[in-house]
């Protein structure tokens, strides 16, 4: 037979939101071909559901499925169709458990400090062939990160900076981009417009100086590894002492900042009004009027579509405290609700003893 064309997927054969799956299906309703040749069943997808809907429409357009692994199956006889399916089930657990090793593999790496992802910017990956002792224990290509003889002299020069405790982040970006520095992607720390118009990129400024990696710390909160908990197995850019004394200058930027707020909503985003009829319920946003005045304005909850509905947060804030002495809580779900705060503090903070109260 003549081939017409190859549709290939570089995804997961659990979605049939494919591209070139979804062009097959098309082109199948156009009449294009006469025959779908798939290497094997669970490779035209693993939604048993949808992919036997999908075989069984191509059937219907008179085009015929074969898989060729195992040419003689024929997906619309009754005994061969419960194999079929059969094997999409089988390619579903076999996905799932091949997460499930993936995700052992990554959490036992964790655990003996090695580092499982890219190598964050001022750090390099590394791999090399192991031993035969070596790869009975672990794999037989090794991974690890190394500090960047060229990137890691840069963000050295940027913690140094924030260490001054003198420089805003759009002023470090300024001294960065005056020494010709810019981020591994080539984007400059500050971008200029024709008009002049200077824009600081400090995003990953800001998500460096909270990385624990350059600190020579394993942290993962999806595997439950807290800051300061297990030691990485790479050379460290920026020692403890450092690192969190560049937190702390940050958070208190952060609070000065939060401090010149004129007014903060205590509802933001949770408070709705519904109009007399109940035909509709609409959230409320924060306004202050005259915010320009010496005493910052008079603050309120209001709804711009409904007439100009408004009302004042002193009176909607003062039933708070009325609302939460109403909440009950289960005194059997007292440990948990402890040991979840708990947790969630030994995670933020680090080295904090799960005894405390």
């Amino acid at each position: 037979m003549v081939v017409f064309d190859k549709y290939v997927d570089v995804l997961s054969g659990k979605t049939p939101e494919r591209a070139a799956y979804q062009r097959l299906l098309g082109e199948a309703r156009l009449g294009k071909f006469s025959h779908v040749v798939v290497e094997r069943a669970d490779r035209f997808g693993r939604n048993d559901t949808e992919t036997l809907r999908a075989i069984d429409e191509i059937h219907e357009l008179g085009i015929k499925v074969v898989f060729a692994n195992q040419p003689d199956l024929d997906p619309m006889d009754p005994d061969d169709r419960v194999i079929v399916a059969l094997s999409f089930t089988l390619a579903r657990r076999e996905s799932a458990l091949l997460g499930i090793r993936v995700k052992g593999g990554i959490l036992a790496k964790l655990q003996q400090g090695g580092f499982a992802n890219g190598a964050p910017d001022g750090y390099i990956n590394v791999e090399a062939r192991t031993t035969q002792d070596v790869k009975k224990l672990q794999e037989r290509v090794a991974h690890w990160i190394e500090l960047d003889p060229e990137r890691a002299p840069i963000w050295r020069t940027a913690w140094d900076l924030l260490l001054e405790d003198r420089l805003t982040l759009d002023e470090i970006a300024e001294a960065l981009h005056a020494q010709g520095y810019r981020h591994r992607t080539d984007r400059p720390f500050v971008e200029v417009s024709a008009s002049g118009k200077r824009k600081h990129n400090i995003s990953t400024l800001s998500n460096t100086f909270h990385n624990w990696t350059y600190v020579g710390w394993v942290v993962s909160l999806k595997n439950n590894i807290p800051p300061k908990t297990i030691r990485g197995n790479w050379e460290p850019l920026v020692t403890t002492e450092e690192f969190e004394r560049g937190l702390e200058i940050l958070a208190r930027r952060t609070q000065n900042r939060d401090a010149r707020r004129r007014q903060d909503y205590l509802l933001k985003g949770m408070i709705f009004y519904r109009n007399s009829e109940g035909s509709y319920l609409v959230r409320l946003t924060g306004s202050t009027s005259n915010a320009g005045r010496a005493n910052g304005g008079t603050p309120y909850y209001r709804v711009a579509s409904a007439g100009g509905v408004s009302f004042l947060c002193r009176d909607v804030d003062e039933q708070i405290p009325l609302e939460i002495m109403r909440i009950q809580v289960d005194p059997e779900l007292i440990p948990l609700i402890r040991a979840s705060y708990t947790h969630e503090l030994a995670q933020k903070l680090g080295d904090l003893d799960s005894n405390q109260d």
